[in-house]
């Protein structure tokens, strides 16, 4: 068998780890078994796909979160807003997302 079973995961570029998904998901479920055959160094290396799967979980949720901040600012960057309404979304995502302002 030839290299490109998880359409060569390792030469993957900055930036691309998400499309690749689906190819991260395989590679930790196949870790997870040789970890249970127990091959040194397996349970490392799939806790570790594990974690970068959380990561991009977690860079989803927060990109979601600043999604009306981001928009915002490109508006006003771009003069489709003012800086008020700008200013506004900043003021309306930090009262909902931290709790101890105001």
């Amino acid at each position: 068998m030839s290299g490109g079973s998880y359409n060569y995961l390792a030469e993957h570029q900055p930036g691309d780890l998400e499309a690749r998904r689906h190819n991260i998901e395989v590679m930790r479920d196949r870790l997870a078994g040789l970890e249970a055959d127990g091959v040194p160094g397996a349970a490392r290396a799939a806790r570790l796909t594990r974690y970068v799967l959380i990561h991009l979980d977690l860079a989803e949720a927060k990109a979601q979160e600043l999604a009306d901040v981001w928009h915002a600012i490109e508006w006003w960057d771009s003069n489709d807003y003012g800086e008020g309404e700008a200013r506004e979304a900043l003021a309306d995502w930090q009262e909902k997302t931290d709790p101890t302002y105001g």
